[in-house]
């Protein structure tokens, strides 16, 4: 079995595109299991992951191409949360949307995608790489 951890924001364009990709990996999708993670930044109504527009359509679009999915939700730093969930499931391969950034932009809020890049510990997949303005 592949394992992908596959970290999802609110944003479904790059939520789809992420999906997209894992469907498009080499190999026959029943053999790949997706846990797609979501990371509450602010949460008053106590909303969980499965209700986030994004998560749903990322779930629809893998479970449509005969991929098994698993949702896990937290709160906190998303790059720690990533990674936590990519070393206890053991994934193959993280994969994460990005967003281009000027290197000032990057400087001062920081990047989930190269810190889980940097610090993940396993291949990481970039997708979805659209301008920030």
């Amino acid at each position: 079995m592949y394992h992908v951890v596959l970290g999802v924001d609110e944003d479904e364009e790059h939520a789809r595109a992420a999906a997209k990709e894992i469907v498009n990996l080499p190999g026959d999708g029943s053999d790949t299991e997706v846990t797609i993670v979501h990371v509450f930044q602010d949460n008053p109504s106590g909303a969980s992951a499965t209700q986030v527009a994004s998560v749903r359509e990322a779930e629809e679009l893998l479970e449509d191409a005969g991929i098994a999915v698993d949702v896990t939700e937290s709160s906190g730093d998303p790059a720690d949360a990533i990674i936590e969930v990519g070393e206890e499931a053991d994934a193959d391969l993280i994969v994460v949307g990005g967003r281009k950034r000027s290197p000032a932009g990057k400087a001062l809020f920081g990047s989930v995608t190269q810190t889980v890049i940097l610090n993940g510990g396993r291949p990481v997949m970039v997708t979805g790489v659209v301008d920030d303005e």
